[in-house]
Order: structure tokens, then C-alpha cells, then sequence
């Protein structure tokens, strides 16, 4: 068995899991989320922690697979994910236009980014963008497409950069 599936997962206050009809359901305060489960994972909840296991030795890492994403499921409908996004570069900005994200990234138009559902975006300073919610990979997925927008170049370390993201610079070239 995978070392990751052999971990119990803690389930906190206030989180409800249920597994029915090979799907697992968990249900927390901020939101609910799905994910469908194969027919040869076992999972079982005693006390307050929940066991995976496998009898077939083909599904070993699927099982832990399984686990990791049931755990990101857990932690994001109770505490929720959240990725910080910096904007470096004269003129670069930020704000929120209702739902949308509106981007001045040195382009002669300014970029409207809808926020999809279950996202929240926030723009605490004009070079500083916030992304929000309780599904990882979605969260994930709209600040990479925030800042594929303009990503970092290692010249000047210009454009929309990960807050714990170090930019590698280059030497520009000598005449």
C-alpha cells in the first residue's frame, strides 16, 4: 500500500463526509464539494478520522491519489485555499470592477477577468491580487491564468509574479 494512503485523515469540526453510490460528498462551511470514487477503494470512517484501503495491488497508488485529494477536499471546506498574486512593473494595476478583475499590464487595453463561481478575488493594494476558495485546483487554475497574462521576464523582472515566486534574473547583453 502507498505510504500516503496508509495516513488516516483528522476530519475537523463542522466538516460531514458521506460516501454513497462510489461518490464521496463532503460538506463544510465553506461549501460543498464531490468526487467520484473507484469500486475497489474502500474508505471508512471511524471516529473522527477516515481510512482508505485496497485489496487489489494494481490500485496502491490510486489509493493514495484518492486520499490526497479527499484531504484537499476536506481542508479547502473548512479553512479554503488562497494564492497571492504581485504585480511588478511601472503602471501595473489591479482593481475590482463587481465581479470582475480589471488588469492594466502595460497593454494598450485594460484585460477583464470574470471570476468564475466558487472564486473569490481581492485586490488589498493596486500590485497585490488575492485568489480565494475552497477547490485547490480551480483556485490554482485562475491565478495561473492571471498571470499568464503577463508573466515574469528575467530581464527587468517585469509582470504578474507568485508572491513566494523568486525570479531568476539574467545579465542583459554587454555592447
Amino acid at each position: 500500500m502507498s505510504r500516503v494512503a496508509k495516513k488516516p485523515i483528522a476530519l475537523p469540526k463542522g466538516v460531514e463526509i458521506k460516501i454513497e453510490n462510489e461518490l464521496i460528498t463532503v460538506k463544510g462551511p465553506k461549501g460543498t464539494m464531490t468526487q467520484a470514487k473507484p469500486a475497489n477503494i474502500v474508505l471508512k470512517q471511524e471516529d473522527a478520522e477516515l481510512v482508505f484501503s485496497t485489496e487489489n495491488q494494481d490500485q496502491m497508488a490510486l489509493t493514495g491519489t484518492l486520499r490526497a485529494i479527499v484531504a484537499n477536499m476536506i481542508k479547502g471546506v473548512s479553512e479554503g485555499f488562497e494564492r497571492k498574486l504581485e504585480l511588478v512593473g511601472v503602471g501595473y494595476r489591479a482593481a475590482m470592477q463587481g465581479k470582475d478583475l480589471n488588469l492594466s499590464l502595460g497593454y494598450s487595453h485594460p484585460i477583464l477577468f470574470s471570476t468564475p463561481d466558487g472564486i473569490t478575488i481581492a485586490t488589498p493594494s493596486a500590485t497585490e491580487i488575492v485568489v480565494t476558495g475552497a477547490d485547490k485546483q480551480q483556485v490554482g487554475e485562475v491565478a495561473a491564468k492571471i498571470r499568464g497574462y503577463r508573466k515574469p521576464e528575467p530581464y527587468k523582472g517585469k509582470g504578474v509574479k507568485y508572491s513566494d515566486e523568486v525570479i531568476i534574473r539574467k545579465e542583459a547583453k554587454k555592447a
